[in-house]
């Protein structure tokens, strides 16, 4: 069976400021004159990089995108190394400007996670998931930011910034605010960055445009992508059971 890549819901990647803007594709972008660097997230074609690569990533080519985000699956996923990926994307004229690694490779390994970013051309390495049973609670919380400033110091020195892509399990209640409001005071803004996920924000009931205003540049990516209507905010699990 061919693969399908006619349609599909994509995550768009800015690496830039864009509060109070709700756009969902990239000529939105463009008919409201935004002209800042716009890419794709690549998770966005997982089933389809499961099954064909060359093609997969023609099919991104011809969309016109120039800038890409990887995930943290998607070597293993492909079977291909950081070098096979990166020549793939050059030769079409694909920039990879980030790409997620797993939470276990920071904390164990972030000299290996150094090493595959360089090899893939990376400005940015981050994580998107922190694995954590029940409720995400304060010690996961000061667990992680300790990880976090480490790794951030860590790929500072080769030249590469750390993120964290906020992904909605963080607005559990804590003192007068939330454990997003506690990371981002304990993490070093010299060196921990974050990825705000519209999506990942609103659907715990949560308000991206305030959250820009009050954090400001610690948002140096973001992800804009849609959602169901009547898909039911409020939920603090990182997870909705189905496809948004």
């Amino acid at each position: 069976m061919k693969p399908k890549f006619s349609s599909f819901r994509g995550t768009l990647l800015a690496a830039v400021l864009l509060a109070g803007i709700n756009f969902t594709t990239a000529s939105s972008f463009a008919r409201q004159g935004f002209s800042g660097p716009v890419g794709l997230q690549l998770y966005s074609l997982r089933a389809q990089f499961k099954q064909d690569v060359p093609r997969t990533l023609d099919e991104v080519k011809g969309w016109g995108v120039k800038y890409a985000e990887a995930y943290a699956d998607l070597l293993p996923a492909t079977k291909l190394t950081p070098e096979e990926l990166k020549a793939q994307l050059d030769a079409r004229g694909i920039t990879l400007v980030s790409s997620h690694f797993s939470y276990e490779q920071f904390r164990d390994d972030v000299e290996g996670v150094a090493r595959t970013a360089k090899l893939m051309g990376l400005k940015y390495a981050g994580c998107a998931w922190v694995p954590h049973k029940g409720p995400f609670d304060e010690k996961a919380c000061r667990e992680t930011i300790a990880v976090f400033n480490r790794a951030g110091e860590a790929l500072a020195k080769h030249g590469i910034k750390f993120f964290y892509h906020v992904h909605g399990y963080e607005f559990q209640p804590y003192g007068d605010g939330t454990l997003l409001d506690l990371m981002m005071k304990e993490t070093n803004p010299k060196y921990v960055h974050y990825e705000m996920d519209i999506f990942w924000i609103v659907f715990p009931g949560q308000d991206p445009v305030q959250l820009l205003k009050k954090y400001g540049r610690r948002w140096e990516l973001m992800h804009l992508k849609d959602m169901k209507r009547g898909l039911k905010t409020g939920s603090l699990t990182g997870g909705h059971g189905r496809e948004q």
